[in-house]
């Protein structure tokens, strides 16, 4: 059976538009407000639709359970590009890899980053 895709990934934040800063910076990506019925916040895709990209969000911290911390991995291209934005932008590096790193954004959430095997 194939693993599952990352279907979202929710980032709570103590400052939204600090948060939405560092993604935007780091990933290259352009939160947008999300629409009726999808919550609070702000939500992209990761990739293009057709090539199933994961949505990240983006939301105020909260006490409930899906609103204090996350881990997700997140595929780069190119891990050194991406560590060195993620100090850059305000971020903290706690575990660096060659194929895996583990990392703080700016508003202190763990995340990592795992480094794209090219096919073959």
């Amino acid at each position: 059976m194939p693993l599952p895709r990352v279907a979202l990934v929710e980032f709570p934040a103590d400052d939204t538009d600090r948060a939405r800063r560092f993604w935007s910076g780091v990933m290259g990506i352009e939160p947008e407000p999300r629409g009726p019925g999808e919550g609070s916040g702000w939500v992209t895709r990761l990739g293009p639709d057709d090539e199933m990209g994961a949505a990240l969000g983006i939301h105020d911290r909260g006490k409930g359970p899906g609103d204090t911390r996350a881990l997700p991995y997140l595929e780069v291209d190119d891990m050194s590009t991406v560590v060195a934005r993620v100090a850059e932008y305000g971020g903290e590096i706690i575990h660096p890899g060659e194929q895996w790193t583990i990392c703080k954004d700016s508003e202190g959430n763990p995340f990592a980053l795992a480094q794209l095997q090219p096919p073959g």
